[in-house]
């Protein structure tokens, strides 16, 4: 849904709840663990700190959601859970407008209690200006104890304007992994203080 104002925080309550029963706007949860051929595949790696102390913040940043944590988009409602079935309202600002999309958590990888990886993936309900899924994950690589945060996004532009402006939601697809590897950086760094 694209807006011309930033939308009032009942309506974005609102579209959460309309979002509820939505399906996804694809066939089958699991697509950015596959490579499709018809979708575009991003994936970006970013080290975002080093042991286990920093990898215990890591995972408690991205249950927080803190990879959204950035000027130009928002995630709804704030504290939403990362367990599957749980709904969001992304809000995105870009280009002199506003966008609102639901997304769907589907699954978790890893334990966050155990093991050396923590994550979860989202789907694209039908109300989404995109189309596809996206995978968060953060894990402790053997051997360097590096903490690195990997996004996985397998899309597609769903509504008109997001194909008429397929170049211009590319570079936005781009700069919204930069920035949230940043965000997950300066997460894992904020709890020094």
């Amino acid at each position: 849904m694209f807006l011309a104002t930033r939308p009032s925080r009942q309506a974005i309550e609102r579209f959460i709840k309309e979002s509820q029963g939505l399906p996804l706007s694809y066939d089958q949860a699991g697509l950015a663990r596959s490579s499709p051929v018809d979708y575009d595949l991003d994936e970006t790696l970013v080290t975002i700190g080093h042991g286990e102390v920093a990898f215990e913040r890591a995972k408690a940043a991205l249950a927080a959601w803190k990879h959204f944590d950035f000027n130009w988009v928002e995630v709804s409602p704030p504290g939403a859970s990362i367990e599957p079935g749980s709904v969001v309202a992304v809000l995105v600002r870009h280009l002199g407008f506003w966008s609102l999309s639901g997304c769907r958590v589907l699954y978790g990888l890893g334990d966050r209690a155990l093991g050396p990886t923590f994550g979860f993936a989202y789907g694209t309900l039908v109300n989404h200006v995109e189309q596809g899924e996206e995978i968060f994950e953060v894990f402790l690589r053997p051997g360097t104890l590096e903490v690195v945060y990997r996004i996985r996004a397998a899309s597609r532009p769903r509504a008109l304007l997001a194909r008429v402006g397929y170049p211009i939601a590319r570079i936005l697809q781009a700069r919204f992994r930069k920035d949230s590897g940043q965000a997950m950086r300066a997460a894992v760094d904020e709890s020094d203080l």
